[in-house]
């Protein structure tokens, strides 16, 4: 007999945990995913604030096809002019503050804040970065050395000395920022602890401090940028500005592709001493670059982000319930608190049952995960918050 793809997905395919949903793909097109017996989902996290022009749009997908006929990859990043690259550079660049005018292209987030923090402790010649707790900023070994929670590193220690965690939007701990300090990374959002944002004047203090301490201040916005705020870049509602910018997720259009981005004066330091500081093989694909420009045009020409704000209050005011404590986040990135009773793999599996993919969060273990493709509409909203309404009717 043969045996079953789900089984073949068990034998082969390297896990991450003993829970995964195993929802078989059929095809994924706007914001719904069908499966192999032709059941929708409603897609509410993007595939975790990756897709936020929606599965396969179509313009994504032609740039795609017609870039994957000229030519994909060719050189090693950083040595060959590629017009997808140079293209989607200086796209990026002109969207960003001046001194924001160099982009390092990588393959994820992890390897964005890897370069970033590279780059800073090459700049400032110091050895310190501050990170905060409930970080996450990846899972490499550089990037899980500054990562706020101790569960997930302490089997992986020894990691990468000389970090200090701080806890995200305290006054008081801004202190531990001294002249020893090479970057502070702050999620400008933070993500994996419930979609947190932090006070408008904690922003402002934590750059001020910086600034006093010659610290480089890197903003990772892996999953709070491309729009999902209702800014294309979190950083826009704080009035300030970061020394490396890191992005990712919502960047290629649903390809792989990152970058962290810093003026050309900090980013020449990688160039000499030693020459070839920061490498990488795939970084800057052409046809993930051609993807990630696509995706970047459509969400400008068709005014995705100036609609964020609206929806996300539709979610606010529809998602009413005893079960629900409180609905968290900006735009849409947004987290659900539910009443503690109610164990959240159970509510997320009583999501998929009603043809809603949800999630949770590493650090908000009661709470629901809301991060749509921007493209949703308000049928497709009210569609939503009902059936989450209908899921937590059965936990009464």
């Amino acid at each position: 007999m043969q045996t079953s793809l789900r089984n073949l997905f068990l034998q082969h395919v390297a896990q991450t945990s003993d829970i995964p949903p195993m929802l078989e793909i059929k095809k994924a097109e706007g914001v719904y995913i069908t499966d192999i017996h032709d059941k929708k989902y409603l897609d509410l996290i993007s595939g975790i604030a990756v897709s936020n022009t929606g599965h396969c749009h179509p313009k994504v997908v032609k740039a795609i096809q017609e870039q994957a006929e000229t030519y994909m990859h060719v050189m090693v990043y950083g040595e060959f002019v590629q017009s997808p690259q140079v293209l989607f550079a200086e796209k990026l660049v002109s969207l960003l503050p001046k001194h924001l005018n160099s982009v390092y292209f990588v393959n994820s987030g992890n390897e964005a804040n890897d370069g970033a923090v590279k780059l800073a402790k090459r700049v400032t010649g110091r050895s310190e970065v501050i990170y905060f707790e409930n970080a996450y900023h990846g899972s490499g070994q550089g990037s899980l050395s500054l990562m706020g929670s101790e569960y997930f590193k302490q089997a992986y220690r020894p990691l990468v000395p000389g970090n200090k965690m701080i806890r995200y939007n305290h006054f008081d701990d801004l202190n531990k920022i001294t002249c020893r300090t090479a970057a502070v990374i702050f999620e400008t959002i933070q993500g994996e602890s419930g979609a947190t944002v932090p006070d408008q004047a904690y922003v402002k203090a934590l750059r001020k401090k910086c600034e006093e301490t010659g610290t480089l201040l890197i903003m990772d916005e892996i999953q709070c940028g491309f729009g999902r705020t209702g800014k294309l870049f979190a950083f826009e509602h704080f009035c300030i500005s970061p020394d490396i910018l890191t992005i990712a997720k919502g960047m290629g259009g649903g390809l792989p592709i990152g970058a962290f981005i810093a003026s050309r004066e900090l980013m020449s330091k990688l160039m000499q001493d030693p020459f070839l500081g920061h490498i990488t093989t795939f970084g800057g694909n052409a046809v993930c670059c051609a993807a990630a420009l696509a995706n970047l045009n459509v969400l400008l020409d068709e005014k995705l982000i100036d609609s964020v704000s609206e929806k996300a209050e539709l979610f606010k005011s529809l998602l009413k319930h005893p079960n629900i404590i409180k609905v968290n986040g900006i735009g849409l990135m947004m987290s659900i608190k539910i009443k503690a009773s109610i164990h959240i793999l159970d509510l997320v599996n009583k999501c998929y049952e009603n043809g809603i993919i949800t999630d949770w969060f590493l650090f908000a273990d009661d709470c629901l995960r809301i991060a749509p493709p921007l493209i949703i509409n308000i049928e497709q909203i009210e569609e939503a918050c009902h059936k989450i309404l209908y899921a937590l009717d059965s936990f009464n």
